[in-house]
């Protein structure tokens, strides 16, 4: 096929990234060698890029995609982030409104409404990346018709110049 018979493949989408799409959160990471780092925290910040098709001028409207990215980063928002899926990681309710997480020889006891499980096994910035992009994607769904969102990516960075990054495509057959 020559250059002449190619068509260009076009594509459209919006970038968002505002002051408040941010989230302060504590955690730790465990190692494969089954080391763990100290408890700590981050200032994280988000930015997304939503890919998709043109519809009156627009991929999605910034004005009804905002809200979404900011509601996922509240929920963040000031908790210790704990990975549930962690084999050795131990999460236990207690009656008296406190949650103890244990790995190996070190328990942690903090208010329960402080403490956020995510379905993840490890709180790395990549994990936060997915859990958060797969949350943006179900609620960007439930909003807008499924096939508004072709592309998505999340990127997460915990410090300047060390970001997660999540990336999710859906398969468009072309015309």
């Amino acid at each position: 096929m020559s250059d002449a018979d190619r068509t260009p493949r076009e594509g459209w989408g919006i970038h968002l990234f505002k002051e408040y799409f941010k989230f302060s959160c504590a955690h730790f990471l465990i190692f494969p060698d089954g080391r763990k780092e100290r408890l700590h925290g981050h200032n994280y910040a988000v930015r997304v890029e939503i890919e998709g098709a043109l519809a009156h001028g627009l991929v999605i409207d910034f004005l009804e995609a905002k809200p979404i990215v900011r509601e996922l980063c509240d929920e963040l928002d000031e908790h210790w982030i704990v990975p549930a899926l962690h084999p050795d990681l131990k999460i236990e309710a207690l009656p008296d409104g406190h949650t103890a997480v244990s790995y190996g020889a070190s328990r942690y006891l903090a208010p329960s409404d402080e403490v956020l499980a995510l379905p993840i096994d490890n709180s790395s910035v990549e994990n936060l990346a997915t859990w958060f992009g797969r949350a943006l994607r179900a609620r960007l769904e439930e909003r807008f018709d499924r096939s508004s969102v072709r592309r998505l990516r999340v990127e997460i960075s915990e410090t300047p110049g060390q970001s997660g990054v999540y990336v999710s495509s859906l398969d468009v057959t072309e015309a």
